[in-house]
């Protein structure tokens, strides 16, 4: 009887656990891409350090491509510049989903105002991704990817357990906080900066009317992206 009430405080402690893990929830073929899960930045007090790279200024845009431009219906733009040098994985695997029309049709399902707005899911619902995940490209996965989640960033959503878990799902953050540089530099993989069109996100996270803390957007009110295209300056 010990044993078996000892198995049972082992669940609930690992089902805790689960819970308050930061991270996107699953990710890829086995139907668990990355969602924020039950995410919700935290003061900076209660947050590590480790990882952390905010202090690394947001390189230039030269105004050479790659560029990517996210169309959102009834919404405008959103020009990103996407830097190869610092997230080559990442940036190939968006480049092909996005020539490939993968993201054509998909929604933003999940967005928190001054936090980040989530999209990039077929089945979109923080559950699906594409036919592949993909190396997780920040510092606590080995990675040397010193990009900041300042406002504008864009990065890869994974699951919380796995750090190489991504695969088509990415976020835009909204606005910057420490709170976001605590909880995400160094811990996802980051590959871009919004040029043009940060209005556009504006828009988008102001006008979401989320149906849970966690930035839940109801089926019929996620913003549609019409399409991605890689453009090159």
């Amino acid at each position: 009887m010990k044993k078996f009430n000892k198995l049972i405080k082992f669940i609930c402690i690992i089902t805790a656990l689960s819970l308050m893990c930061i991270g996107f929830s699953g990710c890829g073929e086995d139907n668990e891409d990355g969602d924020l899960g039950d995410y919700t930045p935290e003061s900076s007090e209660n947050q590590t350090t480790d990882g952390g790279t905010s202090s690394f200024s947001v390189p230039a845009d030269d105004g050479k491509g790659p560029y990517a431009v996210i169309d959102i219906k009834d919404y405008g733009k959103i020009t990103v510049k996407l830097y190869k040098e610092y997230a080559p994985i990442t940036v190939e695997n968006f480049i092909n989903l996005a020539e490939s029309k993968f993201y054509d049709g998909l929604t933003f399902h999940r967005i928190m105002y001054g936090f980040m707005m989530q999209g990039g899911d077929p089945n979109g619902n923080g559950s699906g991704g594409s036919s592949k995940n993909i190396k997780g490209e920040f510092k606590q996965n080995g990675v040397n990817n010193p990009l900041p989640h300042n406002r504008g960033a864009i990065s890869m959503a994974r699951n919380g357990f796995d750090m190489n878990s991504a695969s088509s799902q990415f976020f835009i953050v909204h606005k910057e906080s420490q709170d976001n540089h605590l909880s995400l530099d160094g811990q996802y993989a980051c590959f871009g900066y919004v040029t043009e069109g940060i209005e556009v996100v504006d828009k988008v996270c102001e006008s979401a009317r989320p149906t849970d803390n966690n930035g839940t957007i109801p089926k019929s009110e996620q913003p549609i992206i019409n399409s991605v295209r890689i453009i090159y300056k």
